[in-house]
């Protein structure tokens, strides 16, 4: 590869013509431009006939009007259900299925209009060859002169003939398409002629890549920015690279000259320099220097001192410098001018510096989302609004996923003082295999260097996202070290993701957050308590690399339904209009803003977590959230705090979520967050401070305030010195609180005027005794139905695991919002968005809450059940609401009330019996819910039924299969023995397959929860549409001693397909442990795997 990176210079020297620079004159004769844009004839190209016809020849058919896209002007094929995207829907249905079948959008979709559950949609789609022509005068004082033809952002590959004559072939994605036109014009009429196609052909950048991708901009066919033809000087600045030297207080510039005579030529150069939009102007002295070149290239290299007094640029202070370039020679004069930042930065051990300063890298994605236009603006304003915002969110980084984005983001950004991740354009899968792919990152690469690599705010690069590939490590080892010797502007990296090898300069580290993918309910913030305590420095250990994690967050918030007007432009969100009928069905809309605001709250909850843990890490060098603002693709992930719009959504302001997203962030480390009245309330305070001063003499502030905003306690910590960098150390609060009611708290610390606060509760460690005459159990026994017909009072606190699928049972409830989709990860858990209530309920007393879900709730969540009440023909108003996926929008309660006949009964999903000893927050709900209970204010209106309540509950074989253990002799890595008794058939599992792949026989061992009668098994084969692993033929073996296979129950031989495989016993067989034996697979297949495996308990 780097054998031929020679030709690639040579053939980017000519399309650096103009790059980062203006052209300013030549004054011996006026350089000029011809502006192209306005209408040009069109025609689409379906049937890919063009080239052989040789359209170049004849007169276009339609007109369009450029700079635009396809559908932006309405061209193209209106979008139906045969519309082939370009991107991949991760959803797996069996086979011969597809999402239009998909019951959560089936019933809302219709051949009228099309909806799509997936990502925005335009009205029109075109994936193919489509022509551009247009007639242009070109003056006689143009004709013998270079002359270029400028195309800022055309999408994607171009071909070009002038005066039907063919001028070449470009495919780069991320910068301009220029093409020197000088000697194919002629005076007068010339007609230019353009072949564009957004097809994703030998150059497999990836269907999900964002530079390509119907996920987010949408893969759309046009031109867009500039337009333009320009004459240049016979001899003529193409380009000046610009290298700062912050220590030496120089710019080393490398300007390539371009002599088109067939003369030598000898001439001046003459460089100044000033800051623009600067408060403190700073006019560098003049230097010249002579040069003398053949005809063809040629590169003069000057240092060029930049004063004492130089200006330096970073977050804090963004001067920027303006260069220019005049030549004076034999026959031309020509001038160039650029803009650049004398900004260093560099890798310090595990840290980064910027001139000097440690600097931590608070960032978000941007995928190239633009709904409006459906791509990316190509003026300076929409791009300073982003960046103000993501600022006053206390950003100062954007990572451009899979793609890069025009010359006005780079103005922007060095304007404002931000920093960028720039990406080469891709995110392949087949990265390293000597495909096209391979040569073309490279040149891709190059490309994006030349045009933006002297703006300051470019800062880091990556070849792209996420590499997959046989070879991907060794191919993006030598990328790495390709280019960490050309240029050190910027700090280079593999790929964001992974892999993280020694030779990077910074490591995007996956998996350091508080929810992984496919973590399920098993990541922190799910899996323990409620604490501020914990770090990444294990994970960082053994990394010498600084490490920016990478798309941390990923979680979600219900739909804002109020958004769906905005999407006036391009995309429309037909996504929005399937979930919002969805609701409507439901009878649920009344509750939609609702739904959003609690959801919110918890969102938001899920990013201080996630934000403060990256910023306790000592050595840490910044994060990435996917995203601050919503991502509306790949299933549709509402995980921003802002529409895509970068619009507020009300629940959480800029000046909140800076509060623990800034360049000094206080930080407290709770063990736990929930107290009871005899324990110290103590957490340890530190900082993390990247401000642009180190601070002296900080004497920090803390407070507690309740529920009600009222002072507690209040106090100071020891005056200190703040340095650069977290994990420091401020001190250590205990605290007691004799409170005689729960109550909520609120710690506030303040650090130089930074302020950032947590909740935690305190409650009373003895409870007055309530009524006892109520009646407590875990099932609707016939105590409980006796005690229900005599009037009395019944709490019913189900045992996790107890309702059935269909009722609730197959909603996974987690404490955390759900991560990315559900639709995207096929149903990773959790699968629910936090809790809605009414604080002011009489139920909830005793129990304070806001009205969405806290830290408070977490155990709650943990030990709770969704009831869905949906089949309830008294529906009742939940007590506490559980928000479903809006993909399935489904009536799911926490805790209800109800009456039965004379009885009153409330029904809590949450298990309130259960090791009340460790939970405070269980008793604490318990002795709420009792108090109300044992009021006048406990009085249900709406009436259930026995067998309604009933029908909620799972039977004795579903209920030992809750509680069962599942072992392997072999599973592939989240694709455990566990996953065939979970209940849910989109998990499986799998032996192992990436590793030694054992042959046949496989078993898998399951303890149920008790002994039970058996009549039947049921075998459930995987339900992805994928046929591997599938088992033709079983032993089943049953026994009551965990050390014996016990006795054969079944025998025999199963198709080799994917529908349920019930096996009846002769006679049934009681036991506890049950062996099944995969004996043989289908042909040569030698893995196993199985979807779910259950029994059918003995009828009595």
């Amino acid at each position: 590869m780097k054998n031929s990176m020679t030709s690639i210079v040579s053939t980017i020297l000519f399309v650096s013509i103009f790059l980062q620079g203006t052209l300013l004159g030549d004054t011996k004769k006026a350089a000029s431009e011809m502006d192209l844009s306005g209408p040009w004839a069109f025609q689409m190209d379906r049937q890919d006939k063009g080239l052989d016809e040789k359209w170049f020849l004849s007169d276009l058919q339609d007109t369009i009007m450029l700079p635009g896209s396809m559908p932006q002007r309405r061209k193209g094929i209106l979008v139906d259900y045969d519309t082939e995207f370009t991107g991949n829907i991760w959803k797996e249905y069996p086979d011969g299925k597809s999402w239009v079948d998909d019951e959560n959008y089936k019933p809302y979709l219709s051949e009228d209009q099309f909806r799509y559950p997936f990502w925005l949609i335009p009205d029109y789609h075109y994936v193919g060859a489509a022509w551009y022509q247009k007639e242009v005068t070109i003056p006689e004082n143009w004709i013998g002169k270079p002359v270029e033809l400028h195309l800022e952002r055309p999408h994607w590959e171009t071909q070009l003939w002038v005066n039907e004559k063919q001028v070449g072939q470009q495919d780069a994605l991320g910068v301009p398409h220029r093409y020197d036109v000088g000697e194919f014009l002629q005076p007068g009429e010339n007609k230019i002629t353009l072949r564009v196609d957004n097809r994703v052909k030998e150059i497999r950048v990836g269907d999900d890549a964002h530079s390509v991708s119907d996920n987010t901009q949408g893969n759309w066919n046009g031109i867009v920015g500039k337009i333009k033809l320009a004459q240049r000087a016979s001899v003529f600045i193409a380009n000046v690279k610009i290298f700062p030297n912050v220590e030496n207080k120089t710019a080393r510039l490398e300007i390539e000259l371009k002599n088109t005579t067939d003369a030598k030529q000898a001439g001046r150069l003459k460089i100044s320099a000033k800051t623009i939009g600067s408060l403190k102007a700073h006019t560098v002295s003049v230097k010249s220097t002579d040069f003398e070149g053949e005809s063809g290239d040629q590169i003069v290299v000057v240092d060029y001192p930049m004063g004492d007094d130089v200006r330096l640029w970073d977050e804090f202070n963004p001067n920027v410098y303006q260069l220019t370039v005049e030549l004076d020679s034999d026959s031309s004069r020509d001038a160039w001018s650029g803009n650049f930042g004398m900004r260093e930065i560099r890798q310090v051990g595990r840290g980064l510096e910027i001139n000097g300063r440690p600097a931590f890298f608070r960032g978000t994605l941007e995928c190239c989302i633009f709904p409006k236009t459906g791509y990316p603006p190509t003026t300076t304003e929409p791009w300073e609004r982003i960046i103000k915002v993501c600022q006053a969110h206390g950003l100062n980084h954007i990572r451009f996923h899979s793609w890069c984005p025009p010359k006005a983001a780079f103005e922007a950004a060095d304007k404002l003082g931000f920093y960028y991740q720039v990406e080469a354009s891709a995110w392949a899968t087949n990265l390293g295999s000597g495909k096209p792919i391979d040569q073309w990152v490279y040149d891709e690469s190059e490309r994006l260097v030349a045009e933006y690599g002297n703006h300051p705010s470019f800062c880091l690069m990556a070849y792209g996202n996420e590499p997959h590939g046989k070879n991907h490590k060794a191919y993006l080892t030598e990328f790495v070290n390709y280019w960490k010797p050309r240029d050190s502007r910027r700090l280079y990296t593999t790929a964001a993701g992974w892999p993280l090898i020694p030779e990077n300069d910074f490591h995007n580290a996956h998996n350091i957050r508080i929810q992984a993918w496919n973590a399920n309910l098993n990541g922190i913030i799910n899996k323990e308590a409620p604490q501020s305590d914990y770090d990444w420095k294990r994970l960082i250990k053994q990394l010498d690399a600084p490490v920016i994690s990478h798309e941390i967050g990923q979680w979600c918030v219900y739909p804002n339904f109020r958004e769906i007007p905005k999407y006036d432009g391009v995309f429309k969100a037909t996504n929005f209009e399937i979930f919002r009928d969805s609701l409507k069905a439901k009878g649920l809309f009344d509750l939609a803003d609702d739904y959003v605001k609690a959801s919110g709250k918890l969102q938001a909850l899920c990013y201080k977590a996630d934000i403060e843990a990256a910023l306790r890490t000592e050595g840490f060098a910044g994060f990435q959230l996917l995203d601050l603002h919503d991502f509306p693709g790949q299933g549709t992930a509402l995980i921003g705090v802002l529409d895509p719009f970068w619009d507020e959504k009300g629940y959480i302001s800029p000046e909140e979520f800076r509060q623990f997203s800034n360049e000094t962030v206080p930080l407290a480390r709770f063990k736990k967050m929930i107290f009871t009245s005899d324990e110290s309330v103590e957490c340890s305070i530190e900082v993390a401070h990247y401000g642009e001063h180190e601070i002296d003499s900080v004497v920090p502030a803390w407070k507690v305030v309740n529920d009600q905003g009222e002072l507690v306690r209040e106090g100071t910590l020891d005056q200190t010195n703040l340095s650069w960098g977290n994990g420091q150390q401020l001190g250590t609060l205990s605290e007691t609180f004799d409170v005689k009611k729960a109550t909520q708290f609120q710690l506030q610390v303040n650090v130089a005027g930074f302020t950032n606060r947590w909740d935690f509760w305190v409650y009373p460690k003895n409870l007055p005794p309530v009524n006892e005459d109520i009646l407590v159990v875990s099932t609707l026994n016939e105590e409980a139905l006796t005690k229900l017909k005599d009037g009395g009072k019944v709490l019913l606190t189900v045992k996790k695991g107890s309702i059935k699928q269909g009722k609730g049972g197959e909603v996974a409830v987690g404490f955390s919002s759900i991560f990315w989709n559900t639709a995207w990860t096929n149903g990773q858990k959790p699968h629910t968005l936090g809790i809605l209530c009414d604080p002011k309920h009489p139920a909830l007393a005793d129990f304070p809450t806001e009205f969405h879900s806290n830290w408070q709730w977490w155990d709650a969540m943990l030990h709770s059940n969704a009831i869905s009440i949906e089949g309830l023909e008294n529906k009742p108003e939940p007590i506490v609401r559980i928000i479903d996926d809006w993909v399935t929008n489904r009536n799911l309660a926490m805790i209800f009330e109800a009456t039965i006949g004379d009885g009153k009964l409330i029904v809590s999903g949450v298990d309130l019996q259960s090791d009340l000893e460790t939970r405070p927050e269980a008793t604490q709900l318990l002795f709420s819910l009792k108090n109300y209970m044992g009021s006048d204010q406990f009085a249900p209106t709406s009436e259930v039924s026995p067998d309604e309540i009933l029908s909620m509950f799972k039977t004795p074989a579903e209920l030992v299969m809750s509680d069962a253990v599942a072992v392997a002799d072999s599973f592939e890595k989240q694709y455990e023995a566990a996953n065939a008794i979970d209940g849910d058939p989109a998990t499986m599992w799998h032996t192992a397959w990436k590793a030694e792949v054992s042959d046949y026989p496989h078993s898998l061992k399951i303890e149920l929860a008790n002994p039970i009668e058996i009549e039947a098994f049921n075998l459930l084969p995987r339900q992805d549409g994928n046929r591997n692993g599938f088992i033709a033929e079983y032993e089943i073996y049953v026994s009551n001693d965990a050390k014996q296979q016990g006795e054969l129950a079944a025998k025999g031989i199963l198709s080799a397909d994917a529908t349920l495989k019930s096996i009846e016993l002769s006679e049934p067989v009681t036991g506890q442990f049950i062996t099944i034996i995969a004996t043989k697979g289908f042909g040569a297949d030698k893995s196993a795997s199985l979807a779910e495996f259950s029994v059918k308990a003995a009828q009595k």
